[in-house]
């Protein structure tokens, strides 16, 4: 497998809350918008159940950006793709009423509504890939820190959060993370333990 590893480029870590407690202090206003904390917009642009999972889903990886060093991969049969980010020198921007996060001038995730009732948009460089919900995602933790996978089709990008830079043993350390919730054989992508 190869390795290609972009270094210079730092990610912050993303805080999430579950969505459920938040249920109750909810409200829909007269004019037709849904508001929640500081959270508001249409509710006929994005299903309640994709705000509540996906916007979570937003918060946790805002959570792992508030780490210094955060690390993106994106690993299939071929080969592996790692790139650093150093959240001092990359400005992580959280905007909570857009349901968006953005981080320098590389990486952004959005929630949008779609035909399905809502996705989640995740860019970074030439990696692009789109979340709708339950299934597509897996959280990971290990001494080393904190991830969120992200399955599309035959290849998982992950998201993860260092408790300090990771010097040696780099691409070895980020395909034991993915390792603990994706498998591929042949070419294939044959299990993939999604988080509920």
């Amino acid at each position: 497998m190869s390795t290609l590893l972009y270094s210079g480029f730092y990610l912050s870590h993303l805080a999430v809350t579950s969505a459920w407690p938040f249920f109750l202090p909810c409200a829909f206003s007269v004019c037709g918008f849904f508001r929640c904390g500081d959270v508001s917009l249409a509710v006929s642009n994005l299903d309640m159940h994709a705000l509540f999972v996906l916007g979570d889903l937003r918060a946790k990886l805002v959570k792992l950006f508030q780490s210094r060093f955060v690390y993106i991969t994106e690993q299939n049969a071929e080969g592996i793709y790692v790139a650093e980010i150093d959240t001092e020198s990359a400005l992580v921007v959280d905007d909570k009423p857009g349901l968006k996060l953005k981080v320098g001038d590389h990486f952004s995730a959005s929630v949008l509504p779609s035909r399905e009732g809502g996705k989640m948009d995740i860019r970074f460089r030439e990696i692009k890939l789109t979340v709708y919900g339950l299934g597509d995602y897996a959280f990971v933790d290990t001494a080393d820190g904190h991830a969120i996978l992200f399955k599309e089709g035959h290849s998982v990008v992950t998201v993860f959060a260092a408790n300090q830079q990771l010097q040696e043993g780099l691409t070895k350390t980020l395909k034991a993370v993915t390792a603990k919730a994706a498998k591929w054989r042949k070419g294939e992508l044959v299990t993939f333990k999604a988080s509920e």
